[in-house]
């Protein structure tokens, strides 16, 4: 007659509870799915040649979101946890102005930085309310946004077709991450200026000619994926043509 023995049953639960630890861990359990989010920052201003005061920002990453209020300048500051790129949304009444953020740092959100996306999403081979309604789940969106110099490309692209439209000359080339103050010169000076020409609209949103331009320009110039590995690569910034990279700031 065998005799019960507690420490043996013991030590066999306790090797059991080990492997089972350790195939949990091997096969992804808990924390084991790889992320590359992490703490970001990401602040700017909302404005349309007035303050977009106390507008209401969300800010949309591949991994992770926040939402923020901005204050009465327009001024917004976001500190976050997330996956870059970023889509960013300010709302304010009837206003609502869209803009990108490639990394961490000041992106600002006007009737520029919309353009801007009406833009790169016509390079893509949609329009923006597509692009921002994709974005999560599409990684062609999502590597043409984090991609820097798409985004820069598009900028310069959208800085000559309004000067050229508009027959106005922007002090502000770089104005999706360049700081400033509304009613100070600088971008906030080009916005007043966008809107005395008619490209802005009476709600401060891009009128339908300047959104038209950037759709028709952005498709004749298409961002194309090279094949077999995923990178992009951007054509020109003229007046709905389609010749070579325009000048960078």
């Amino acid at each position: 007659m065998s005799t019960w023995q507690p420490h043996v049953v013991r030590s066999v639960g306790a090797e059991l509870l080990s492997a089972c630890v350790a195939l949990f861990a091997g096969c992804g359990g808990g924390n084991g799915n790889a992320s590359n989010a992490s703490m970001i920052s990401i602040s700017g201003t909302a404005a349309t040649g007035k303050a977009l005061a106390n507008a209401a920002i969300s800010i949309d990453c591949t991994r992770g979101s926040i939402s923020v209020a901005a204050d009465a300048n327009g001024n917004y500051h976001a500190t976050f946890s997330a996956e870059l790129p970023c889509i960013i949304a300010a709302t304010s009444g009837v206003t609502t102005l869209h803009s990108a953020a490639f990394a961490g740092g000041t992106y600002n959100i006007t009737p520029e930085t919309d353009l801007l996306l009406t833009y790169l999403a016509a390079q893509l081979g949609t329009n923006e309310s597509a692009l921002i309604i994709g974005f999560a789940v599409n990684t062609r969106f999502q590597q043409t946004l984090e991609n820097q110099t798409d985004v820069l490309t598009a900028q310069a692209a959208v800085v000559q077709n309004l000067q050229q439209k508009y027959g106005v000359t922007l002090s502000t080339p770089n104005f999706l991450t360049s700081t400033f103050t509304v009613g100070q010169s600088g971008v906030d000076s080009d916005l007043e200026a966008l809107l005395a020409r008619g490209a802005i609209d009476v709600n401060g949103e891009p009128d339908r000619v300047a959104v038209t331009l950037m759709a028709t320009a952005g498709a004749a110039n298409p961002i194309a994926t090279s094949p077999g590995t995923g990178t992009s690569g951007t054509g020109g910034t003229g007046l709905g043509g389609t010749g070579g990279m325009g000048g960078m700031m």
